[in-house]
């Protein structure tokens, strides 16, 4: 599998720095990413930090943001929640503008109407028209951790979504909703345009990828038959729920060898 390298959502890094008690300071997280055998990371590329990313021989991979995409497309605002993301990713020599279809309501989260999944694609491909100039990819990052807005979210691409615009496939977050990440690839080979890679014990992270009920092998071989050849992002996640042994960077390293065993 002829991969870009590997890159990281950085949630998680974020996240473990709070855990440990220390500041998450932008500096002192690229050069852990960096120490760590990253090759990129996923930001919001202002100048500041892809400047501070760049010092550390980190490209920047995709960009992330999170929207209403269940809402009509005149009501998004495009021109101030995407573009600039958007424009800015592109200057940095990005691919991958990752959307998030957000819940109705994150606290109380409601299942989505079909109605509301088909205005969804709509969204995406309007939004991937606007942005494919720019040489930028959309795909949708999957999210929810019920069954029905899993497979809803899914159905916004695979039918009701333009060619264009593929998946991210979060592989914690499919099998926490009870869908098998293996099988998305599988399925739809030609709409895998990145991932987010998490192992779990059921609805529990794990420290890194090599323990946890998804097959990572299994992946990685569909993931090689639907020549993929996009980067392979991490987004490790140490929660109150799991009492992790090594720092981030430790498990980050370990996850990025074990990847190498399958794409090298």
């Amino acid at each position: 599998m002829n991969i870009r390298g590997f890159s990281s959502n950085m949630y998680g890094w974020t996240e473990r720095w709070k855990r440990d008690g220390k500041t998450p300071e932008w500096d002192e997280l690229f050069r852990a990413c960096a120490d760590s055998g990253l090759d990129a990371v996923e930001i919001d590329a202002d100048t500041e930090k892809l400047k501070l990313a760049r010092s550390y021989g980190l490209a920047i991979s995709a960009s992330y943001i999170g929207l209403p995409l269940h809402v009509p497309f005149n009501t998004l605002d495009v021109e101030r929640s995407i573009l600039p993301f958007a424009e800015r990713l592109a200057a940095a020599e990005g691919s991958d503008l990752l959307l998030n279809a957000d819940p109705i309501n994150w606290k109380n989260v409601v299942s989505k109407s079909e109605d509301h999944f088909k205005q969804q694609g709509e969204n995406l491909s309007r939004i991937s028209e606007l942005v494919t100039p720019m040489g930028l990819k959309v795909c949708l990052h999957n999210h929810a951790a019920d069954n029905h807005n899993a497979t809803g979210d899914l159905r916004s691409v695979v039918q009701y979504a333009d060619t264009s615009v593929g998946l991210c496939v979060d592989t914690g977050w499919a099998f926490v909703s009870g869908c098998n990440p293996i099988e998305w690839v599988n399925t739809y080979p030609d709409r895998i345009n990145a991932f987010h890679l998490r192992n779990q014990h059921g609805g529990m992270p794990t420290e890194d990828l090599l323990e946890g009920d998804i097959d990572f092998s299994s992946l990685m071989a569909s993931a090689a038959s639907a020549h993929y050849n996009g980067w392979l992002a991490l987004e490790l996640w140490h929660p109150d729920c799991i009492q992790p042994f090594r720092s981030m960077g430790e498990d980050v390293q370990r996850s990025i060898n074990y990847l190498r065993s399958f794409t090298s």
